[in-house]
């Protein structure tokens, strides 16, 4: 009778045990809500970091029209020098050709 006993009690833990285990494996499952969260949380990030490129590609196109506009003005003074140099060149080599200032 005794060892009939301790059979039935080695057997009912043993079923406690693979229930315990069995209840332990399903809990790391992650549930739908779980994931739909922690989506939600990392699309806000990436909304985030996408507005702020948005931002800093916007800046940087204000900066690059600017330096253009401003290598157009260089280059129109660069001519501008160009074509007087030729001037003040020419007066150089022949101070006669200019009356004097009265």
């Amino acid at each position: 009778m005794k060892g009939k006993l301790m059979a039935l009690q080695r057997k009912t833990l043993a079923m406690i045990g693979v229930t315990v285990l069995a209840g332990l494996s399903l809990s790391g499952c992650a549930t739908e809500e779980y994931v739909d969260q922690h989506i939600a949380t990392v699309n806000q990030r990436i909304d985030g970091v996408a507005a702020e490129v948005a931002r800093v590609d916007q800046s940087a196109q204000q900066a690059n029209a600017a330096a253009q506009a401003a290598g157009a003005s260089a280059q129109q003074a660069n001519q501008r020098i160009d074509q007087l140099t030729g001037r003040v060149d020419a007066l150089e080599a022949h101070p006669s050709l200019k009356s004097p200032r009265n």
